[in-house]
């Protein structure tokens, strides 16, 4: 894409954001919009807190789980760590 087409692209961009903004926040229907859809985004955002807490424990356990596999190995008779092997977590 040559300069004078992202040039187009990003004014053209910024128009309908622009204008998109103005609707929202400057008509009586575009506060009617936003006040029905707020809810929805805080539901949402909670939603994604939820699933960061339930990724984080997840790796948490996957961490431990790592950690343990590699002492049962390590305490495995004739059997040698191999020492580039880390922790994927």
């Amino acid at each position: 894409m040559d300069e004078r087409a992202r040039s187009i692209l990003a004014v053209s961009v910024g128009a309908i954001a622009g204008a998109l903004a103005g609707y929202m926040f400057f008509t009586d229907q575009g506060r009617r919009w936003r006040s029905q859809i707020e809810p929805a985004l805080e539901d949402f955002g909670r939603e994604l807190g939820h699933f960061r807490g339930t990724l984080g424990k997840a790796a948490n356990v996957a961490s431990e789980g790592w950690k343990l596999l590699n002492e049962a190995f390590s305490e495995m008779p004739g059997q040698t760590r191999y020492p580039h092997q880390s922790n994927p977590f």
